[in-house]
């Protein structure tokens, strides 16, 4: 009986690459840009979009010298409100990305939308990761 197996690791693409910016919006208006996620490894995988750790910088930098891969930043963070998490929905101060969790086969791919309704005066920074099962 020949026994056969290989041990891979989930790959990935997010594209456009960190990061992404809105550039000035009217108080009151919004705009939607577009992420996509892709799978282009052999294995399916599961991902979770969620807003980063206070310290994610920290966390960025520490995993790196472990050897160990942190998970994508795609926002920097400055001022903070709760995130919250509503049927596939993740609000995080002025942004909404959805969907923000999922499965993505083998060569496949999913558009994630990040919305940004300009509230407040001023600037508004958020840092969101990908978290990839297997990366």
């Amino acid at each position: 009986v020949r026994v056969s197996a290989k041990a891979v690791y989930s790959k990935y693409s997010i594209e456009p690459a960190s990061p992404i910016n809105f550039g000035a919006l009217v108080k009151g208006t919004k705009k939607i840009q577009t992420l996509l996620l892709e799978n282009k490894g052999t294995l399916n995988f599961k991902f979770r979009i969620h807003q980063a750790p206070k310290d994610a910088s920290a966390l960025e930098s520490k995993s790196s010298k472990q050897g160990e891969s942190a998970p994508s930043a795609i926002k920097r963070t400055i001022g903070r409100k709760p995130s919250t998490l509503t049927q596939g929905h993740l609000n995080i101060g002025m942004f909404v990305v959805s969907p923000c969790s999922g499965s993505i086969a083998p060569w496949g791919q999913q558009k994630i939308t990040v919305e940004c309704l300009a509230g407040q005066e001023g600037i508004c920074e958020e840092e969101i990761y990908f978290d990839i099962t297997s990366r």
